[in-house]
C-alpha cells in the first residue's frame, strides 16, 4: 500500500469523524429546542412525576452538561443511553434488534437490485434504439418516478389482497418478500439507467475501437473493458444506497409492518424519543459515511488508473 493511499485513507478517516461529530451536535441541539418534551404527553402526569422522569434521565441538567455527557458516552462506550419511552432498554439494544431485519431485507434488496439493474442496463447500451432497449428504459423510467409507498401498495394490494399469494404481514412467514421487491425496485431502475448510460459512454472510447480493429472478440471487449470501465458511476451510487436500504425504509416498513430499525425510528419521532431519535440518526450517518469511503477505496479495484489524492 503506498504512502499516498495511506494518507487519502487517514484523511477520509478524520474527514469522517468530523462529519459524524456534526451529526451528533446538530441532532442533540435540534432535537432539545424542539417545543415541549418526552413526557409532555403522558396520561395524567403531575409536574412533580414529570421532574422526577426528568431528573431521572439527566434532562433537568443545563444542556451543554447533557451534550458533554453525551458525547462522552458514545466515544468511550458506544452508549447511546437509554430509550425514554421503552422502559428498560438500552437505544443501542433496540437499535440491533431492528437491524436483525433491516439487515436481512436491505442486503437482499441491494444485491437483486445490483444484479438486476447492471444485467438490464448492459443489455440496453449493447441493443442501443431498438424495442428491447426502448422497453427497459420505459419500465425503469416508470420505477424511478414511483413512490416507494405507491409501489407497496401497489404490490399490497395485488399480491396479498386480491390474489392472496404472499402474506401483508412482514413479521409473518414469507412477509419479507413484498418488502424486497419493493424496496429494490427504485435502485434497480436507477442503477440500469446508470449502466445504461455510462456504457454507452465507454463503448463510444478510442480504446474499444482499437480493440475491435484489432479483432478482439466481442465478450473479452464487453466483459473485459466496457462494462468493468462503465461501473465506477455504479460504485459510487451504491455504496450510500446499501446504507439507506440496509438501515430499511421508513415508509416501507410501515406499509408492510416489518419490525426493522425503519419502523422504530417512525415510533420515535412521534413519540418524542430523544434519545431514540438521536442514536439511530447517528448510526444512519456512520453507515453511509462508512460506505461512501468503501466506495471511494474500491475506485482503486476497478480502475488502477484512478489516482488518490
Amino acid at each position: 500500500m503506498s504512502s499516498k493511499m495511506l494518507f487519502y485513507i487517514l484523511k477520509r478517516v478524520l474527514l469522517a469523524i468530523l462529519t459524524i461529530w456534526i451529526v451528533i451536535t446538530v441532532t442533540f441541539f435540534v432535537m432539545h429546542s424542539v417545543p415541549g418534551g418526552p413526557f409532555v404527553g403522558e396520561k395524567a402526569i403531575s409536574k412533580e412525576a414529570q421532574a422526577a422522569l426528568e431528573a431521572k434521565y439527566g434532562l433537568d441538567k443545563p444542556l451543554w452538561e447533557q451534550y458533554t455527557t453525551y458525547l462522552e458516552d458514545i466515544v468511550t462506550r458506544f452508549d447511546f443511553g437509554p430509550s425514554l419511552k421503552q422502559r428498560g432498554r438500552m437505544v443501542i439494544d433496540i437499535i440491533m434488534d431492528g437491524m436483525k431485519t433491516s439487515a436481512k431485507l436491505g442486503i437482499i434488496a441491494a444485491c437483486y437490485a445490483a444484479v438486476l439493474g447492471i444485467t438490464l442496463g448492459a443489455v440496453a447500451a449493447l441493443r442501443r434504439n431498438t424495442l428491447l432497449d426502448k422497453t427497459i428504459m420505459v419500465i425503469t423510467t416508470a420505477f424511478v418516478s414511483m413512490p416507494s409507498f405507491i409501489m407497496g401498495s401497489f404490490l399490497l394490494i395485488i399480491f396479498s389482497t386480491k390474489l392472496g399469494w404472499l402474506p401483508a404481514n412482514g413479521a409473518s412467514q414469507g412477509g419479507l418478500i413484498l418488502p424486497i421487491i419493493t424496496l429494490g425496485l427504485y435502485p434497480m431502475a436507477y442503477i440500469t439507467r446508470l449502466t445504461r448510460s455510462s456504457m454507452l459512454d465507454v463503448l463510444g472510447q478510442d480504446y474499444i475501437r482499437t480493440a475491435r480493429a484489432k479483432g478482439v472478440s466481442g465478450g473479452k471487449i464487453i466483459f473485459g473493458h466496457a462494462l468493468k470501465n462503465s461501473l465506477i458511476p455504479v460504485i459510487t451510487y451504491f455504496g450510500p444506497m446499501l446504507a439507506f436500504i440496509v438501515t430499511g425504509s421508513m415508509v416501507v416498513e410501515q406499509i408492510f409492518a416489518v419490525p426493522g430499525i425503519g419502523r422504530q425510528f417512525v415510533s420515535s419521532i412521534t413519540n418524542r424519543d430523544y434519545t431514540m431519535i438521536m442514536g439511530t440518526t447517528i448510526f444512519l450517518a456512520s453507515l453511509i459515511v462508512i460506505m461512501n469511503l468503501v466506495s471511494d477505496l474500491l475506485y482503486k479495484a476497478v480502475d488502477p488508473r484512478i489516482e488518490f489524492d
